[in-house]
């Protein structure tokens, strides 16, 4: 229950217009009165919330390059059953797009919620992304040309709103984590690659293009591999989770012994997987592979401390799984490169939200943008 006033300063609004929108809303019958809030010495303010009589409901879908996600939430963010999964590859899926549609609809379908009650969908994905225009120019290369977003509204009939996945963790960290009430943050989304959201004056900084974020390209490997982006040197080539997992095969194949041996003949879930959860348990050679990466996270950490000055920095993504693993090495690579006086003023923490994270976000942005009708 927020007051006019609260919601003034939460939103950076004036109290004028936030009165005219909650009026309005009051209308609608998505926000109804509450009571007053406790005295301060003067006439008792009025407190507002959301209606939780106002049966609508927002679509929240979080990609990454091998897993997809949805959930859909009603106004009070409740999920109305379980998340559902879908295995897609987004760089050789050549039906990429007809089995997200496919996916989307038949959750829909299944839910039993009627499409006049959903507001719309957001949708997280990973790629280089104009979130304005609602276009994905790494993957779904569409042969009518038109934007990943245009299209899925027009197979969804439904608002669908897009947006790059590093960016809606750190929404959502910003919004429901950990990293409520700060305005600089840094959040990491170590996972397939490294994402990297930015959160500057508690607003999303996204670059002048809206690429900014790309951490994974950021030249710190030692190595001469080949990167994705077609570039080398990128500290994806040493840190994404298949690049660790492929590491943990071969020293296997040349005699480690580590619990990942059993575990990746699991196929329930995926081997990256396997490693975090083996690394949280303590197994010696998933948590010495997990450390080198987290390591080089915090090199790369150190340079971006001396050029943004946050107060704090989450470690989220699906690698914060691992939990406080993480936290040890990439300390250590910020006590080694970063200047003291700065380093000592940036708290580092594990996201709280970790898996949650991306449908968290993608959730908000359907509510950031959609018309409440």
């Amino acid at each position: 229950m927020l007051t006019l006033t609260e919601l003034s300063v939460l939103s950076n609004k004036s109290l004028p217009m936030v009165t005219a929108i909650v009026n309005d809303l009051i209308d609608e019958g998505y926000v109804c009165e509450s009571g007053l809030a406790p005295s301060t010495g003067g006439r008792r303010a009025s407190t507002f919330l959301l209606n939780p009589e106002k049966k609508r409901f927002v679509v929240a879908v979080a990609m990454d390059q091998l897993v997809t996600q949805m959930a859909i939430y009603d106004l009070l963010n409740e999920e109305q059953g379980s998340i559902q999964t879908l295995s897609l590859k987004l760089s050789d899926e050549e039906q990429a797009f007809e089995k997200l549609v496919h996916f989307i609809k038949n959750n829909i379908s299944e839910s039993g919620i009627s499409k006049e009650n959903l507001l719309g969908v957001g949708i997280g994905m990973p790629g280089f992304i104009n979130a304005r225009k609602g276009a994905n120019h790494s993957f779904f290369n569409l042969n009518d040309g038109g934007t990943l977003a245009n299209s899925l509204n027009k197979e969804l009939d439904l608002p669908v709103f897009i947006d790059n996945d590093s960016s809606l963790i750190a929404q959502a960290e910003l919004k429901f984590g950990v990293g409520k009430g700060y305005e600089d943050v840094m959040v990491v989304n170590f996972g397939w690659g490294v994402g990297l959201g930015m959160v500057i004056n508690g607003k999303l900084f996204r670059g002048h293009s809206g690429y900014a974020g790309e951490f994974s390209h950021i030249p710190l490997s030692n190595t001469n591999k080949l990167c994705s982006c077609g570039k080398r040197g990128c500290l994806e080539v040493e840190t994404s989770l298949l690049v660790l997992v492929d590491r943990a095969r071969t020293e296997m194949a040349m005699g480690a012994t580590s619990r990942m041996e059993s575990l990746f003949a699991d196929a329930r879930q995926l081997a990256g997987d396997h490693l975090l959860a083996a690394a949280k348990n303590g197994d010696p050679l998933a948590v010495s592979i997990l450390s080198d990466a987290a390591f080089l996270i915090g090199k790369g950490l150190s340079t971006l401390i001396h050029i943004m000055n946050p107060e704090l920095i989450i470690l989220g993504g699906r690698g914060a799984m691992a939990g406080k693993i993480l936290m040890a090495p990439v300390q250590q690579a910020i006590n080694e490169f970063c200047i003291p006086r700065l380093a000592e003023h940036t708290t580092i923490v594990v996201s709280e939200i970790g898996h949650m994270s991306e449908l968290l976000g993608a959730a908000t942005l359907v509510i950031e943008n959609c018309e409440f009708k």
